[in-house]
Formats: C-alpha cells, structure tokens, sequence
C-alpha cells in the first residue's frame, strides 16, 4: 500500500468512527449528564447561588470539583444544551487526538499524521475515553494538560504549572507533585505546588462562601462522590469493597493503598525517565484514590503507547483489550448486587485494578538496573 493509500484509509477509519459515535449519542439521547453538571456549576457561580447545595439530572449528581473549576466552568452557562453537548463532544474529540499525539512524544514514537489519525480513532473505543465523551467528562483534558507538561524539556519555561492548574481542577493530579519531588526535580515540583495554590487562592477570593465549605467539609464527604463499591469504581477499594461484600472495607483497601502508593511511586521515580514513570504513576493514583470510576482511566492510552515503544505488542494488545471489552458492565450491578458477586465475576467486575497491578510489577524489568543510584543523584 502506498503513503498516499495508507494516509487516506486512515483518515476515512477516523471519518467511519466519529461519525459511529455521534450516530450513536443521537440515536440514544446521550443526556452527556456530567457536562450538564458542569453547566450548573457555571450558573451557580453567576448566579450567586450555593455552588454546593444543588444536584441535576435523574441521577441527582451534585457539584464536586474544587471551586476553581467551577469558574473555569462559568462560560458553558451561556450555551443551550444542545449547544453545551457539541462543543464537549467535539472539544473531547479535539483532545482525544492531542493525547494521542502526546502519548506519542511520550514514548518517542513516531508522530506521523496517518498513524496519529488511526490510533484516534481506534482509541475512541476504549471504554474509558468513550464514556468520558459520553458522559461529558474533563478527563480528557486533565491527562492532555499533566502530559503536555511533563513531556517538554526539561529546564522549559514554567514547567509544571499546568500539572499544579490540573490539580486545581481535580485533585489528583497532584500526585505528580511527589513524583517530580521523587525524581529530583523540585524547580517543577514547586511550580505545580505554586500553581495548586494560586488556584485555591483565586478560588478563595471570588467564591469565599463555596471555598470554605468544600475544603472544610465537602472535600471529606466520599458520599458525595458516589457508592464506593460499585463497578463504577475501579479503584484498589471498589475492588476490595466487591471482593469482601463489604460496602466499607476500612483497612482491608486503605492499608494496601498505602502500600501501592509508596510502592508505585518508588517504582516510578526508580523508572529512569517519564516514559515509564509517567504512566507509572498514573496508575498509582488511579489504584489508591478512594473513587477512580472507569472513565478516570483515560491513561490508557498513553500506556498502551509506552507498551507498544517497549517492543511489547502483545502485551499493548492485551491492554487495550482489556480497557475495550467493557467486562465490567456484564456482571449484575443493579441496587446492591455488586457486594454479592461470584468468585468467578470479581475479576469482571474490576478489570482496571487488576491490570494496574500486573503492569505495575511486569513493567519493573523494564526498568534500567542503575535507575536507582541516578535517581539519588538527581536528588542528593
């Protein structure tokens, strides 16, 4: 097949999945409730109202990102919802192709428009990034905004505060935080921390009422997030929470969480670079955060790249199967049916924890056998 041939099938799988998946959201009536949340967020902001005293949509969702992002958010008040579902999933569309474009760079792969064009939309299905342009989601854009940062020069203007602006939006991405600190490079640790703290600032000053309350009492309220022990989430306690039947594992999930979190970030910052520790440390977080649902685990892609630049393509193939083949949604999961499980479904019913773990440990002969001792130069 020739470039011209190859460039052109690529493009036209592009054109086929897109428009499948906007055939599908009209066909359907996605509600794309999460944006639609987003939209309340913004309103309350302008409308002086409590930015956490409401819930929208059937499902009663209520506000839950820091205030920050809620002013961020301010501008989707203006737009009708069809209007509000156009631009998210065209946005989401946009930055789906930057991520893969990212992941690329990530893992010093080729970045050839045609290759770029065909991992899109291949990575459209995976289940992760579908339901983030579903359901209306920001995920997309915190991955873009933590990866774009840490993938330029090292020394670059102002590098890490994109990561520290992400945190600001949602909170987890501030795991990166220890991980630069980890790996030496405190100048970047400290713009994020600064750029953390400048939007909690900035939240405090415009919104002081709303910053107060989530910082002081909503941030603590799990509940708010949602049912920690549905397959929704696929953290290390939705895991032990299904595996136990029990709604509220305690120290069964917090215990091991403590220890994947000191062990997933000793192993990225021993990774020897960010092409391992990167994704590293995303899956760190995304295992030891109280909540990841299923379509938090948009770092899928970037690992999957990062595989596939190993010279691991069955490996990469296994992966992607895994966050495609949506196992987590054929097991009964209606009222309170996931507590009650057969042994048999439990690993249905967390794929993404389980995968975590076992590319945790199989990733580590990757890992060169000096990292260690170059890791306590860099910080010594």
């Amino acid at each position: 097949m020739t470039c011209q041939a190859r460039s052109a099938t690529s493009w036209l799988l592009l054109v086929v999945s897109l428009t499948a998946f906007a055939v599908l959201c009209v066909a359907q009536r996605i509600p794309m409730a999460d944006a639609l949340v987003y939209q309340a967020e913004g309103e309350a902001v302008l409308g002086g109202r409590d930015l956490y005293g409401f819930t929208v949509t059937e499902w009663h969702l209520p506000a839950t990102y820091p205030p920050f992002a809620a002013l961020l958010l301010t501008p989707t008040a203006w737009l009708p919802p069809a209007a509000l579902k156009a631009v998210f999933l065209a946005g989401n569309t946009a930055l789906l192709a930057w991520l893969v474009r990212l992941s690329a760079r990530l893992a010093d792969l080729p970045a050839r428009v045609p290759a770029l064009c065909a991992a899109t939309a291949l990575a459209l299905w995976l289940e992760p990034v579908f339901q983030t342009l579903l359901f209306g989601q920001v995920n997309l854009a915190l991955a873009c905004l933590v990866l774009w940062d840490l993938t330029r020069p090292d020394g670059a203007r102002g590098k890490g505060v994109a990561v520290g602006i992400a945190a600001g939006i949602k909170l987890t991405p501030a795991v990166f935080v220890p991980y630069l600190l980890l790996t030496g490079r405190r100048r970047e640790a400290a713009a994020a921390t600064a750029a953390l703290a400048a939007t909690v600032l900035l939240g405090a000053l415009l919104l002081p009422a709303a910053s107060a309350g989530y910082w002081l009492r909503h941030l603590w309220e799990t509940g708010r997030v949602g049912k920690p022990w549905i397959v929704d989430n696929q953290s290390l306690q939705g895991l032990v929470a299904r595996l136990l039947g029990d709604p509220a594992p305690g120290p069964a999930w917090w215990l091991p969480a403590l220890l994947t979190a000191a062990a997933g970030l000793l192993l990225a910052a021993r990774a020897g670079g960010d092409r391992h520790g990167v994704p590293l440390t995303a899956l760190t977080a995304l295992l030891v955060s109280p909540i990841s649902w299923s379509h938090h685990w948009v770092w899928c892609v970037p690992l999957i790249a990062v595989l596939l630049a190993d010279g691991r393509p069955r490996l990469a193939a296994a992966t992607a199967l895994v966050f495609t083949a949506r196992t987590l949604w054929l097991v009964p999961h209606e009222g309170s049916s996931d507590l009650r499980l057969a042994w048999w479904q439990q690993p249905l019913a967390s794929p993404y924890p389980l995968v975590a773990v076992a590319l945790l440990v199989l990733l580590r002969p990757q890992l060169p056998a000096s990292s260690s001792s170059a890791s306590m130069i860099r910080y010594a």
